[in-house]
């Protein structure tokens, strides 16, 4: 990439190139332009195009030039696609021609005129008419691009991962392949919309700012609002005031949003990330599962025409039915170690081996998720629900229907990652009531990352709650894994970061 003083001197350069334009009658921010089409149409409908000679209107980012005095051959970009473009001085006329050797790489113009081919049979639009529609006055960095085999080859410049979260804008300005990203996460959320759309679920919105956060174990970012003179908390998870509107009679209810935890960044942790939280009355943690690899199978085949796709080396496949596995088992499978016959000083002893601390002091079912998570998740490559875990692990579950030490809950991984989390949830006031009030305690005990007592959602639950099945979705993680990206960074349009010194 070009040094400091190199992008200093080009901005100096540009700047006085406007100058030069302002001095001419030039406004180098004119306000609109109407494109008759869009480059990626202009290439689709080609053919009929050039047969018919009609004249088009297209506008673009200029990535590429070769000015050969009176005439150039250039490309723009538009929308991610490339076209070609011809400039003759003859064509266009002396000041339009003029205003065009001012532009740099960068700027937005507009063209309007017929296509043609070139000798080598590229698609071009031989320009009649130019006008700038923005100056660009700081360089990008430009990609070297190479022609091998009649295929254009891309050396990107833009290697600095910090500078491409930083300026997301120059990043996909300038890369494809990571514009492409997005295009597909897009596709993706769009996928599973549709699935919970056609299942009869209802999309709704619920408060960001919460007077009590809950739904899960985390630490929430906290603000305060003046005029109430109360403090409000990010929401951690969507879950209690979906179950609120289950309360209120929408029996199905999805929402698709943003959450936020107070914690570590690391590969697959943001502390702004999308989740997919919804619930259904009348089912129980076992359609949840046949909702949840639905919605997998579907957006595999959305981006990939197939479920069967490659995560980092890895060949995966989301094919239904997915493998399931209880909780001990997997301990004892993964692990290799019968934890249900073990007394609680020998489940001591395995978290002093692995070197574990548990907040608070010891929990014999935390003890063995804390086990869980060491020595076993990274093991679960294929799609695999680990189902019935200890009780002790929620607040918000239904008690296991035959073993009153277990909760209906199950965890989906793929890739040695947890992609969600579900419940046959809890409908009971009397018992949730209870179960907060522990966890109440166990705050006072040292566990910071406990559910606080919700009062509201107790009365809510007292009007009648139906039993009701219920999933949270890590849109974030889905979507790393189907295109095959390494970092949470890389499938965020403007992941969190350190201030820039």
């Amino acid at each position: 990439m070009a040094h400091k003083g190199d992008h200093s001197d080009a901005r100096r350069i540009r700047l006085e190139k406007l100058e030069r334009l302002r001095e001419m009658g030039i406004n180098p921010y004119p306000y609109r332009f109407r494109p008759s089409h869009r480059a990626g149409e202009l290439i689709a409908q080609g053919e009929a195009l050039l047969a018919s000679g009609e004249r088009v209107a297209v506008a673009g980012r200029l990535v590429a030039l070769r000015d050969m005095g009176k005439a150039a051959f250039a490309h723009i970009k538009d929308d991610h696609r490339r076209l070609q473009i011809y400039l003759r001085k003859d064509a266009m006329g002396d000041e339009a021609f003029a205003v065009f050797q001012l532009c740099d790489l960068g700027d937005y113009v507009g063209l309007h005129g017929p296509l043609m081919r070139t000798r080598t049979g590229e698609l071009t639009l031989r320009a009649e008419r130019f006008e700038l529609l923005a100056k660009a006055i700081r360089p990008l960095p430009v990609p070297k691009v190479e022609v091998r085999g009649g295929e254009q080859v891309v050396h990107d410049e833009v290697r600095d991962v910090e500078f491409r979260y930083r300026q997301r804008y120059a990043d996909l300005a300038l890369n494809d392949d990571v514009a492409r990203v997005f295009r597909q996460r897009s596709l993706i959320v769009q996928t599973l919309r549709e699935y919970l759309l056609e299942q009869g679920y209802l999309e709704v919105e619920t408060p960001v700012l919460q007077p009590i956060y809950g739904g899960a174990a985390a630490t929430p970012f906290t603000t305060h609002h003046k005029a109430l003179d109360i403090p409000l908390y990010l929401r951690i998870a969507t879950e209690l005031y979906l179950k609120r509107l289950v309360v209120g009679g929408f029996d199905r209810v999805f929402e698709i949003g943003k959450d936020f935890r107070n914690e570590g960044i690391d590969r697959s942790h943001n502390p702004e990330f999308t989740m997919v939280e919804f619930y259904e009355a009348y089912a129980d943690y076992h359609d949840m599962m046949e909702h949840f690899e639905a919605i997998y199978e579907r957006c595999a085949l959305a981006v990939h025409g197939s479920t069967r796709f490659t995560y980092q080396g890895q060949s995966l496949d989301v094919r239904r039915p997915w493998q399931r596995i209880t909780f001990l088992q997997a301990l004892g499978e993964l692990a290799g170690i019968d934890f249900a016959a073990l007394s609680d000083e020998a489940v001591s002893q395995h978290l002093e081996r692995n070197g574990i601390e548990l907040e608070g002091g010891y929990n014999r079912g935390m003890a063995l998720a804390a086990l869980f998570e060491a020595l076993c998740e990274s093991r679960l490559i294929q799609p695999t629900f680990i189902v019935d875990f200890p009780k002790e692990t929620t607040a918000l579950c239904k008690q296991h229907r035959s073993d009153p030490d277990l909760v209906e809950r199950f965890e989906p991984y793929i890739a040695g990652w947890e992609l969600g989390n579900a419940y046959s949830e809890l409908n009971d006031p009397l018992v949730q009531n209870a179960l907060f009030e522990e966890q109440e305690a166990r705050r006072h005990g040292g566990h910071l990352e406990t559910h606080p007592y919700d009062a509201d959602f107790i009365r809510a639950m007292e009007y009648g709650m139906p039993p009701m099945g219920g999933i949270g979705l890590g849109v974030d993680r889905m979507v790393m894994l189907l295109l095959d990206q390494p970092n949470i960074r890389d499938v965020l349009l403007f992941p969190t970061l350190r201030p820039e010194s």
